[in-house]
């Protein structure tokens, strides 16, 4: 009987360890496993901590620094090791270019106010800033906007020995346009800007050409459609001379006062 009863113990016993056995692997207890982490060797950088705006004073508390990898940190990055002080030294800057929040601040995109206004540092090296008096039926109704790109269009009256004639010339073509009125960038989604004068990126030769046109007649901005308003293209000719003489194009005929004239156009 002893034996009979260890026999059937034993039996149980591995029973149970079986039925354990199958309990446990049927809850689905994960296995704890030690991951090690790679820390990424990081420096601190210069960041905008809000959207900052072209022309946009920036102060310290609108810069933070932030974590960042080492090997993505370029040259251009300001970095708390080498400038510990940078939020107090480029507070009250201008920035001559937008930031988005989070992205790093470069050097060359602000300006100092002691290094000249916000239309100085926003204009490229060898170029210049020249305004010329519009209205709304002049300017492609205000729809014209800063950074979009025109031709000049002047309009004269020419005196010949017996008739009056009435021109109207392309003197440049694709400059860009730097601000309308005082306005260098649009805000809150604005589609019209409304201004008096439009001042326009040009080069010492185009400004030239601008102020001799502005003296002859009235002018007129025509906007360029994006697919050929290419920075660098074309512009006009380079002598105001020559743009007043030599750009004539198709004519239409003007009856004034019962006498017939022509206004010249171009192509």
């Amino acid at each position: 009987m002893k034996r009979a009863r260890l026999i059937v113990l034993t039996i149980a016993l591995a029973a149970a360890g079986g039925a354990a056995y199958v309990a446990k692997n049927m809850t689905g207890v994960p296995k704890i496993r030690t991951v090690e982490v790679n820390t990424a060797d990081t420096v601190k950088v210069l960041v905008a901590g809000r959207n900052i705006r072209l022309g946009d004073s920036v102060l310290s508390k609108d810069l933070k620094w932030q974590d960042w990898p080492r090997q993505a940190a370029v040259s251009g990055y300001i970095t708390k090791s080498r400038q510990p002080k940078a939020e107090s030294k480029f507070s009250g800057a201008i920035a001559r270019a937008p930031f988005l929040e989070g992205e790093p601040i470069k050097e060359q995109k602000l300006i100092k106010v002691s290094e000249g206004g916000v239309m100085a540092a926003i204009l490229p090296s060898g170029m210049r800033a020249i305004s010329t008096p519009i209205r709304e039926e002049t300017s492609a109704g205000g729809f014209i906007l800063p950074n979009d790109r025109v031709d000049v269009i002047v309009t004269r009256r020419v005196r010949t020995a017996r008739k009056e004639e009435h021109v109207s010339e392309t003197v440049l073509r694709n400059v860009r346009v730097l601000a309308i009125g005082q306005n260098i960038e649009i805000k809150d989604g604005k589609k019209i800007a409304k201004g008096k004068t439009a001042t326009l990126e040009l080069s010492p030769r185009q400004s030239e050409t601008l102020t001799l046109a502005q003296s002859m007649g009235d002018i007129s901005l025509a906007l360029r459609s994006l697919a050929d308003a290419s920075p660098g293209g074309v512009s006009g000719p380079q002598s105001g001379e020559h743009a007043l003489k030599n750009e004539r194009g198709s004519s239409i005929k003007l009856l004034k006062y019962g006498v017939q004239s022509r206004a010249f156009g171009v192509n």
